[in-house]
């Protein structure tokens, strides 16, 4: 039986992984899609906007969402039996497409491909890593290791993990090919310079492509055929070279997420304004949901990266759909303390006609 590829595609919080599947699929050529998608966060806005595409070959049945927690954490809990209840299906898929969180380690997850239910079914076509290469050439999500190692030698007791460095640098080491997603928002120059940095970080087998609005042939995205289940114990991450054998578990307490919930929005460009303001002040990683504009059939998603704010209308509201204002904020766990929390979610509230909904809590 020949077995069905699958597509992990995994990159940093707000590389436009959910934007690239996006166009994807309405590329797919006629290939019946299933997705899996996981959140980080309570609002599942990824799987939303991507069911809300309307694309035959990809309906909300084919779309799965695990939402309890990092799938490179859960991988005996949710991922394995999700794909054991997806190959037990009548209709198989073509393709299987893996997105995982921004916060995700790509590592475990194509390791659990070679789960003996799942590996003489399915083989990881490849994994790919989107990267956001303005907020690269920021230096947003890389360190300074001259300004490190200054701050070591000043300081004995500094602890010389970085998490976010190490997450994008196992994303990286995981991939089969890379893509410099917004390569628009920089210069010729700026985009040769990132290419290079982050070519740097990889095989040299590996094949490194720019897109801009997450918009790719669908052929270059699938049918790699890289069997990368049986090259993964050869791409360790961070975390299982410095502990391995030592029976640590990984997770994420250094991030943290809420949901914010509030009235209409009048105006989105003023919205859009004042959100980047409330980013700028309290260091947001990532922002994204959706928004009820009034007189609008269409809801308006919203996806914030830094202070970059994109909106745009998707789908029409569905009959019997509550039409609401939800927005997921994730940032560090230190910079999001219960008190910092209540002061965005006020200030958030208070760009909309959010009076009815502060009201009812």
């Amino acid at each position: 039986m020949q077995k069905i590829p699958a597509t992990v595609v995994t990159g940093f919080l707000g590389a436009g992984k959910t934007t690239l599947i996006r166009n994807m699929l309405q590329n797919a050529g006629g290939r019946k899609i299933a997705l899996i998608i996981n959140e980080f966060g309570d609002l599942g806005v990824d799987g939303d906007i991507l069911t809300g595409c309307g694309i035959e070959t990809c309906t909300e049945d084919d779309v799965v969402e695990l939402t309890n927690g990092c799938i490179c954490c859960t991988v005996a809990d949710d991922f394995i039996p999700t794909m054991t209840k997806l190959l037990a299906r009548d209709r198989l898929p073509d393709h299987i497409v893996i997105e995982t969180s921004g916060l995700a380690l790509p590592q475990p997850l194509v390791a659990a491909f070679n789960w003996p239910e799942v590996k003489t079914r399915v083989t990881v076509d490849g994994v790919v890593t989107v990267i956001d290469t303005a907020a690269v050439a920021a230096g947003r999500f890389a360190d300074d290791e001259a300004k490190v190692a200054a701050a070591r030698a000043a300081d004995e007791s500094l602890d010389h993990d970085n998490p976010l460095e190490e997450l994008f640098e196992d994303q990286i080491r995981a991939a089969d090919l890379i893509v410099l997603n917004k390569a628009d928002l920089v210069d010729a120059a700026t985009l040769e310079r990132v290419r290079g940095e982050i070519g740097s970080q990889c095989a040299e087998a590996v094949k490194i492509v720019t897109a801009e609005g997450g918009v790719l042939p669908t052929d270059v995205l699938l049918g790699l055929s890289a069997g990368t289940e049986d090259l993964i114990a050869d791409r360790k991450s961070h975390h299982e070279l410095h502990h391995e054998g030592e029976g640590h578990d990984h997770d994420h307490d250094e991030f943290e997420s809420f949901v914010v919930e509030a009235g209409q929005v009048a105006d989105p460009k003023a919205f859009a304004d004042g959100l980047s303001a409330v980013i700028a002040g309290h260091d947001i990683l990532r922002l994204k949901g959706f928004a009820d504009v009034p007189g609008k059939p269409m809801r308006l998603v919203v996806q914030a990266v830094g202070q970059r704010i994109e909106t745009y209308f998707d789908r029409p509201w569905k009959p019997g759909e509550t039409r609401a204002t939800r927005l997921v904020v994730i940032g560090l766990h230190d910079g999001l303390d219960a008190a910092t929390c209540g002061t965005i979610r006020a200030t958030i509230r208070a760009l909309t006609d959010g009076a009815a909904q502060a009201a009812a809590e």
